[in-house]
């Protein structure tokens, strides 16, 4: 999505350089297929909303409704990003505090960071964890001793910036509760993801999930159905964009 004049768009943010050209595609794909058929009805907004769903859905997890109807946006800018996406080395409090300004609680929260079951991530965002954890601790005492020398071996310091692992390392094509089974084991590949069990506060939920694979699809369900309120645009707040990378002309 383009920004306005000067401006980087959404996408080009810091936080957002990692997601991957073809996402974008089939979006821009999909939209041309629905104008086909129903040219000006489908926004953008709603097409990634279906799309995030059937990612989901077709590599192994829950399917739940879509709630349609979301204009796409006036706005796309990368300065708007930083603050609003959680951050590798995020602490439990700064977490909760995130997504409870849209009216998600920390449930909510914990099943969301479950879709870390699936992706990938580039070596500088997790690389303090393996070199400068601390002044006394060059690796982070909660990694795993086998999974720090994994890690350490696919990203050596000064590694290329292009290089990523699977955030999951034993089921990273499927959408699974592995996720919360590895932070049990000391194998949550972020800071964000690993306090998410060593918080007192947060650990009988992720011993849940991690024990329960039913529970979190539930979880993750209701909360990626809140998440999708978050935000909407209707009425002369959004447009129906004819291009998913640009505004209307």
């Amino acid at each position: 999505m383009i920004a306005s004049p000067n401006n980087d768009a959404e996408k080009d943010a810091s936080d957002n350089l990692s997601l991957a050209g073809d996402g974008f595609d089939t979006i821009i794909k999909a939209k041309q297929a629905v104008d086909a058929f129903c040219p000006g009805v489908v926004s953008c907004a709603d097409i990634l909303a279906i799309a995030a769903r059937e990612v989901v859905a077709q590599s192994g997890g829950p399917s739940y409704n879509v709630e349609l109807g979301r204009l796409d946006g006036f706005i796309s800018q990368a300065s708007k990003v930083a603050g609003n996406l959680p951050d590798p080395d995020s602490d439990l409090q700064l977490l909760s505090s995130m997504f409870s300004k849209h009216n998600l609680n920390q449930e909510d929260m914990i099943a969301l960071s479950g879709a870390h079951t699936v992706g990938f991530s580039h070596c500088k965002r997790f690389q303090k964890r393996l070199y400068s954890f601390s002044p006394t601790s060059p690796v982070d005492p909660t990694l795993d001793a086998n999974y720090a020398q994994q890690l350490m071996s696919a990203c050596p310091q000064n590694v290329d910036p292009s290089v990523a692992v699977d955030m999951d390392q034993n089921t990273a094509r499927r959408f699974d509760n592995a996720y919360y089974q590895n932070l049990v084991a000391g194998k949550g590949l972020f800071t964000s993801d690993e306090v998410l069990f060593t918080d007192p506060e947060s650990q009988s939920t992720v011993n849940d999930f991690a024990t329960n694979g039913l529970n979190f699809n539930r979880a993750f369900s209701t909360a990626m159905i809140k998440l999708g309120r978050v935000g909407v645009k209707t009425g002369n707040q959004g447009e129906i964009r004819r291009d998913c990378t640009a505004f209307n002309s």
